[in-house]
């Protein structure tokens, strides 16, 4: 029989709390070093992490900005609900360059720069028309108002020439992508993408286009991990299956630590053929933790390979054989670590709140983090537990569009409660 789990050098376990385990991993988060920078075109910088900062290339906006449609004019003027000959127009694009006076107004599109004589857009809905002398004119409707700098956003308010408006760090999702492009930033600096090498283990375990024999099953894990991997800004690198057996298993291992994160799933448990953590640690891993009072993915353990004449030192996962447990502990756990990795800030999970559509029994002392699914309605969204089998259940999961995540604390979790839940 295997012998009692030894993970820290000492021969100790470190079973921890799930928050003890997001705070350990945040730690150690902190500390990576940003990875290098690399150049990448505006057009294919969606999802990649900016490595250097983007400025603005001249004030923006650039000219004082109508945000309506109607009619550039002087406050003061048209709170004395006279009418204003209307002089011209101003489409966006456009500008106009002779003197408003007093009694006068402009139409005006949005997006539009304001004459250098007005200093308010009173709205299109908030104005009598008429005609004045055979030109059109207007007034402000009775019971209006209109103040100074209504409706107009100023010159240089959202950034000065110089300013930077994008940090190193931040990803380029589409309103950082369009922000870019407003300030003329045709080619962007990233940090280069980590590569995560993933090693599933199991001699019950065949490739997907094999055909797996009565007790065998085919080896998903690595390529959902993969997807995940993708999905976090990484590379994922798939090697090929490890059999249970030491010498192969370290074997694995070596080929897989040149990356920038190992993830193995399959023997963390306490079999008698698990022996992921038994070979990292004959290789002088440390163990930051080896276990997580949570369900499922109680075995997930986290450490680090030192330095050796070949490869720097690498952060590794040993992730729990069940699918369910190998995406849920991806989630909560290798992901955040992987986008430090990537040249994000370190930030936990993206977790918010919904509130619960049925009645779920408690379980004590630990953490469940289940399949779940999200209405989001505007108003109040809601989330309900999926039924499940159990951590093999990769029907459940591919059901489910969350996570609901439920501290064994409470006595019972009844519905209309508010609950955190973990977005996917």
């Amino acid at each position: 029989m295997r012998s009692a789990s030894v993970r820290d050098g000492r021969g100790n376990e470190e079973i921890v709390t799930f928050d003890e385990a997001l705070e350990i991993v945040l730690a150690q988060a902190e500390q990576v070093s940003r990875p290098a920078i690399e150049t990448v075109k505006l057009t294919g910088s969606f999802g990649r992490i900016l490595g250097k900062a983007v400025a603005a290339d001249r004030d923006q906006p650039p000219f004082d900005r109508s945000t309506r449609d109607g009619y550039a004019v002087r406050a003061e003027d048209a709170m004395e609900r006279t009418w204003l000959a209307v002089e011209g127009e101003i489409a966006a694009g456009a500008r106009w360059d002779k003197p408003l006076l007093p009694d006068q107004a402009v139409a005006i599109m949005t997006g539009a720069p304001v004459p250098d004589d007005a200093d308010a857009v009173v709205m299109l809905e908030h104005v009598d028309r008429s005609g004045l002398h055979s030109k059109a004119a207007i007034r402000l409707m009775e019971g209006r108002k209109i103040e100074a700098g209504e409706n107009i956003v100023p010159r240089a308010s959202e950034a000065r020439a110089g300013d930077v408006v994008l940090e190193p760090g931040t990803t380029l999702d589409p309103a950082a992508v369009a922000l870019a492009a407003a300030c003329g930033a045709q080619i962007l600096e990233v940090f280069a993408k980590p590569r995560v090498s993933i090693v599933a283990t199991g001699d019950e375990l065949v490739d997907v286009m094999d055909t797996p024999g009565p007790q065998q099953i085919r080896n998903s894990n690595s390529y959902g991990l993969a997807a995940l991997v993708n999905a976090a800004g990484g590379i994922p690198l798939q090697l090929p299956v490890a059999p249970d057996r030491r010498e192969a298993l370290e074997t694995s291992i070596r080929q897989a630590r040149g990356a920038d994160l190992m993830l193995l799933t399959g023997g963390v448990s306490m079999g008698e053929y698990d022996l992921v953590e038994e070979v990292l640690l004959e290789m002088g891993a440390k163990f930051f933790f080896t276990g997580v009072k949570m369900q499922p993915g109680k075995p997930v353990v986290f450490g680090q390979l030192p330095q050796d004449d070949r490869t720097p030192a690498v952060y590794f996962f040993g992730l729990p054989g069940n699918p369910v447990s190998t995406q849920v502990t991806f989630a909560c756990f290798v992901a955040p670590l992987l986008k430090a990795l990537g040249g994000c800030m370190a930030e936990g999970p993206p977790f918010a709140q919904a509130t619960l559509v049925d009645d779920v029994e408690p379980r004590k002392a630990i953490t469940r983090v289940l399949p779940a699914r999200l209405s989001p309605t505007r108003a109040r969204p809601e989330v309900r537990l999926v039924v499940w089998q159990g951590s093999g259940d990769m029907a459940a999961n591919a059901r489910a569009n969350c996570y609901a995540v439920l501290p064994g604390d409470v006595a019972h979790f009844r519905p209309g409660d508010v609950i955190t839940i973990l977005l996917r």
